[in-house]
């Protein structure tokens, strides 16, 4: 077996499920799950039938370059999202469909880093655990920068060394971070592709939250955003990850995309046709139609931002809590220990969070996840609130 299997830990539900373990909940009340980020929105009735009206082409092969529709659909969004100027964005180099932004970052990251015992994938931390894992299969050590919230919780990249940098072959970027919800600057991507110019590695932009923001007239800016602002017209070293999981609540449907770089696509392209994970013919159909619509991407923002509010007055003055910029999570300070207070949480009110600390890394004996939860508003609003409620007598009841 590849030895390398021993370097990954278990997975942070894994953790929790051996901490609430035994425990005994109150009969009288019912679960609320705050754990998992899974959109649990309705998901567009337009995309089922243009999934159903082409269930033809289950008798078909799918290519894993994808169909010119969908690469084109994709390529207009970003080119209308990320104000990229028209025609930037050619569909036929710089766009290939993938089957999740999950799948995508693990296979992304075998087909890019050259196995050397000094390379290192950079994340931030908390991070989602696929850029660990994705780095130690690919035979390269994964490297932590903690988000604080000195810093508004993002990586402080001016105190990242030049040596580090030297040795880095993949810096992972998340904005709207997971589990923070704090959005990378634009002036910082700038920064970023500048370092990667100058120690020659690639950004790898996990934006599949980007789609989920609070403010209708400024959405956030991404890493094409900057290359379109710095005249980067061939996108060179910097990779974007989207997804329709989180913009359109479809989850189940793993339909996502990989856009940038020319010649690192061309190359990814080649190791996913040997990988094997062409996404099929009718999900790429009903993506083409999710791409192209915004009015139900507004309507889950809708319906975040509702959540957001009652929950946010509900836990006001009781626990340290703020509104993230983006994204679905709550970044909770607890007034005592993240594992203890999760399950006591749960043994108390029937409610689950995930402990920061299960989502970050120890660095020189610093967890920048402990002493916090991570709380995703994805149940319906009624139990979103009912949540906050149990949440709140509990704090008051320590």
């Amino acid at each position: 077996m590849n030895d390398a299997l021993n370097q990954l830990q278990p997975y942070p539900f894994e953790k929790l499920r051996a901490l609430l373990g035994g425990v005994q909940v109150p009969a009288d009340k019912s679960p609320i799950a705050l754990s998992i980020g899974e959109p649990k929105h309705r998901s567009p009735d337009f995309v089922a039938a243009a999934l159903s009206a082409n269930l033809d082409q289950l008798a078909v092969y799918p290519t894993t370059l994808g169909i010119p529709a969908l690469r084109e659909a994709i390529a207009q969004w970003c080119s209308r999202r990320f104000a990229l100027s028209s025609g930037l964005l050619d569909p036929a180099r710089h766009v290939l469909p993938v089957n999740g932004t999950r799948e995508a970052l693990f296979a992304f990251t075998q087909a890019v880093v050259k196995r050397d015992e000094g390379g290192l994938v950079v994340s931030p931390n908390p991070f989602y655990q696929i850029y660990e894992g994705a780095a130690f299969l690919a035979g390269a050590q994964p490297h932590y920068l903690p988000c604080l919230e000195e810093h508004g919780f993002n990586p402080d990249f001016d105190a990242v060394s030049d040596e580090v940098w030297q040795r880095c072959q993949i810096l992972f970027l998340c904005s709207p971070g997971n589990p923070t919800g704090a959005l990378i600057p634009l002036a910082t991507l700038k920064k970023l592709i500048a370092l990667a110019d100058k120690f020659d590695f690639v950004i790898a932009a996990d934006e599949c939250y980007s789609e989920l923001y609070f403010d209708e007239v400024n959405p956030p800016a991404g890493l094409l955003t900057a290359c379109g602002e710095l005249g980067r017209h061939d996108f060179k070293r910097c990779v974007v990850f989207h997804s329709l999981s989180k913009r359109s609540n479809l989850p189940g449907l793993r339909s996502g995309f990989v856009a940038g770089d020319a010649d690192i696509l061309k190359s990814f392209l080649l190791y996913r046709t040997y990988h094997g994970c062409a996404m099929p013919v009718q999900t790429q159909l009903a993506s083409v139609a999710a791409w192209n619509d915004e009015a139900h991407v507004k309507a889950n923002r809708d319906l975040y931002r509702e959540k957001f509010d009652a929950v946010l007055t509900i836990l006001q003055g009781v626990l340290d809590v703020q509104r993230p910029d983006g994204g679905f999570y709550l970044w909770a300070k607890t007034p005592i220990d993240d594992e203890t207070f999760t399950r006591e949480l749960f043994a108390r009110e029937h409610v689950t969070v995930v402990p920061g600390s299960y989502l970050s890394r120890a660095v020189d004996g610093s967890n920048p996840g402990a002493g916090r939860v991570r709380m995703a508003l994805v149940a319906p609003l009624a139990e979103c609130v009912a949540a906050a409620e149990r949440i709140r007598d509990f704090v008051k009841s320590l």
